[in-house]
């Protein structure tokens, strides 16, 4: 095993830090181990010999800890300090430091979507500067490509990396931001074999092992995502993403140490976000679980004969219409209603309630069973017939459109739900029954519904 790189003697005992001393850091910090607690160490140590330190290297000192902080995520305290820094390596980890704000703004709550679109206009006048400073220019064109796509300038992107095919032809950044392109535009296999392309020539290339870990984690293969998102984890600087997506993995596998963990150092590198402590709260209360599989094997087999349709019986004319018209459509609907609330539909009688007595019975159920532990019937959200076409294009919408985070669009798929009209049809108690979707998610669901004049069943 190699020896550890000495980040002390590369950050503290060297007067200067100039670009081609960033790469040793990135390998130190590759290293693992102890070494993020040593270059917390060395920040403790440039934060007092910044307190009476004086005119150049006042800037000096800012700008080692401008790089440090923002190789340990603390993306705030890095633009503070590059910001006080001078030359083109300043400018340029200052445009990467608003990048990184910028695309952190989603799992931040509280943070209005004005952040995002200021760190992205700062990240363009810094990388600009950098270029200015005498900066390599294809690194920054590259970083520039990657800004406005951020900003939606796809087109303006891809013409920035077309100028840069040939000259960038083994610069492993570039296969990087050509697979951002593709991702943006739909092309989900183009942007994969991208970012394969760019960890052959960088292994290191965290954002391009994200981006691996994220289109296998839509696709359900848990155990790929899972390997990617893991070897992020070796490459500071690591992005909020890839611990929220992770925990949420190490959830839905029973892993709840490993997501307590990072849900755990999420919450302590920004103390603000309260999602953070919320997935905190929700993986440590699972540490204490139980599992019986024999209970979930019989909870399995009940929810399935609860959920056979109405339609799957011979019943008379009279019956099916009075069902239908009460918007009973499952076996477990009818054990949420009592025997007198059928008797006061119109046109159902005893005849019919025999019927659906004998349907009930062949199934070892009974008429209301549920009500035992206070599951009342809630009638389900039925569209109106007269729904305008805007109205119906709107139900019709699919989930996706709501841009949900990792743990709820997986709850949306557990249950089957592909657009708003089938999530609108939910109350907020059965996505709660969901594994691992909690209050957090429940508000975000909410959210985004409201943004369609949309609301689940019952709110």
């Amino acid at each position: 095993m190699d020896p550890l790189i000495d980040l002390k003697a590369l950050l503290v005992e060297r007067e200067d830090f100039e670009g081609g001393m960033v790469s040793k850091l990135r390998e130190g910090l590759a290293q693992g181990g102890p070494q993020i607690r040593n270059l917390k160490d060395i920040i403790d140590t440039l934060t007092k010999r910044l307190a009476v330190a004086a005119g150049p290297q006042q800037k000096k000192i800012h700008l080692k800890l401008g790089v440090a902080n923002y190789f340990i995520g603390h993306g705030r305290a890095a633009i503070d300090h590059l910001k006080q820094a001078d030359g083109p390596l300043a400018a340029f980890f200052l445009g990467q430091a608003h990048v990184a704000l910028g695309q952190a703004r989603p799992y931040a709550e509280g943070e209005a979507a004005a952040d995002t679109t200021d760190h992205y206009e700062a990240a363009v006048k810094a990388f600009d500067k950098a270029e200015k400073a005498g900066y390599a220019p294809q690194s920054v064109q590259l970083q520039r490509a990657g800004v406005l796509r951020l900003q939606g300038h796809l087109g303006e992107s891809k013409s920035i990396l077309s100028k840069l095919k040939d000259a960038a032809a083994h610069n492993p950044e570039y296969y990087f931001q050509e697979g951002s392109l593709a991702e943006a535009e739909g092309d989900a296999p183009r942007a994969a074999k991208y970012y394969e392309r760019t960890v052959e020539l960088e292994p290191r290339h965290a954002m391009a092992l994200f981006r691996l870990g994220f289109l296998n984690d839509l696709q359900g293969n848990d155990v790929e995502a899972i390997g990617f998102y893991e070897r992020c984890l070796k490459y500071p600087p690591v992005g909020k993403g890839v611990l929220y997506n992770l925990g949420v993995l190490y959830e839905d596998n029973n892993m709840y140490e490993k997501a307590t963990d990072c849900f755990r150092r999420l919450a302590k590198a920004d103390p603000r976000d309260e999602r953070a402590k919320l997935f905190v709260k929700d993986a440590e209360a699972s540490l204490t679980m139980t599992y019986n599989p024999d209970d979930e094997q019989t909870n399995f087999l009940n929810k399935q004969v609860m959920e056979i349709p109405i339609t799957d019986f011979e019943l008379s004319v009279r019956s099916r219409n009075c069902l239908k018209r009460m918007n009973i459509r499952t076996l477990g609907d009818l054990t949420r209603v009592t025997e007198s609330q059928l008797l006061a539909s119109k046109n159902f009688g005893e005849t019919s309630l025999e019927e659906i007595r004998a349907i009930m019975n062949a199934k070892q159920l009974r008429i209301g069973q549920s009500l035992d532990q206070g599951q009342q019937y809630e009638f389900r959200y039925r569209p109106q017939q007269n729904l305008t076409p805007e109205e119906q294009a709107t139900l019709g919408k699919p989930v996706s459109d709501l841009n949900l985070s990792v743990r709820a669009r997986k709850c949306m798929n557990r249950l089957n739900i592909g657009t708003l009209g089938e999530l609108v049809q939910r109350t907020a108690d059965e996505l709660l029954e969901a594994k691992n979707f909690g209050q957090t998610s429940l508000t975000e669901v909410r959210e985004r519904l409201g943004q369609f004049n949309l609301k689940l069943r019952g709110d």
